[in-house]
């Protein structure tokens, strides 16, 4: 199983799953250059994955299914018309063509319906590989924006992401990574694995290479969003004026994200 990144607008990662002959596309925002990335990999389409509703992640819909009849595999309750298979928390699919099995994660917060695909799934030869599509909901080094839902529900979806095994790579929507090292190094300037992830992450970018996939052992530890109970982040929010010296760890959460909104 391979998968390949395909670059859409300014700064959106469209993931193409495949096997050399067979693919599935997550969040299509654009048809464009999935069309063209299926033509020069000679990949036949047999399934769309959304995790929420945005136009970045779902705007390619519609030409894809002219050219391909496919399942449209996406969340439950977020008001996607074009999905066929909808899906919630505690749901499994395997994806057609492919034979790859996902786990569905219920992710609230940037939208009210945000869903994630997991695979534990063992390869050709028995090889295990961990795999998270987490849409806009867990980015590296950082987490959407609360579109739609609250703190309290983007920092049980971190958590519940942040309890997968370390090794499990994590397939987010967009590069972002450089922009969210530079708020979690504002927040947590000691950390020693966060200044040597910056140093890495801006290597591949000078080089033009995806910072993405990063690990969930990566995100627990550099990412402030899975952080917000360590004390010396909240030490540093307080020293900042940004929240109460005893504040609990949801209120540290929701100075964060509306620190970053303006950081």
């Amino acid at each position: 199983m391979h998968i390949l990144p395909v670059p859409a607008f300014s700064d959106n990662y469209l993931w193409l799953i495949h096997d050399g002959r067979h693919a599935a596309v997550v969040d299509p925002g654009d048809a464009a250059p999935i069309l063209a990335a299926l033509r020069e990999h000679a990949l036949t389409l047999t399934a769309i994955l959304l995790t929420h509703h945005h136009r970045d992640h779902i705007g390619g819909v519609p030409a894809l299914l002219q050219c391909h009849d496919v399942p449209v595999y996406g969340p439950r309750h977020d008001g996607i018309a074009a999905v066929t298979v909808p899906l919630g928390e505690g749901d499994r699919i395997t994806v057609p063509g492919l034979g790859l099995e996902l786990a569905i994660m219920d992710v609230p917060g940037h939208t009210n319906g945000h869903i994630a695909y997991y695979s534990d799934s063992e390869e050709a030869g028995g090889e295990g590989m961990r795999r998270l599509f987490s849409g806009d909901t867990l980015f590296a080094g950082g987490c959407g924006r609360l579109f739609e839902g609250t703190p309290a529900q983007m920092a049980a979806s971190l958590d519940k992401l942040a309890a997968l095994p370390p090794d499990t790579q994590v397939f987010c929507a967009h590069e972002y990574t450089l922009s969210n090292l530079r708020f979690a190094l504002a927040v947590e300037p000691g950390n020693e694995a966060l200044q040597a992830r910056m140093a890495v992450d801006s290597a591949k970018r000078r080089d033009g290479v995806p910072t993405v996939p990063s690990t969930i052992g990566i995100e627990r530890a550099t990412n402030p969003f899975l952080r917000y109970r360590e004390p010396r982040i909240a030490q540093r929010l307080a020293a900042d004026g940004k929240v109460a010296p005893d504040a609990a760890p949801l209120a540290v959460f929701a100075a964060l994200r509306e620190y970053k909104n303006h950081f």
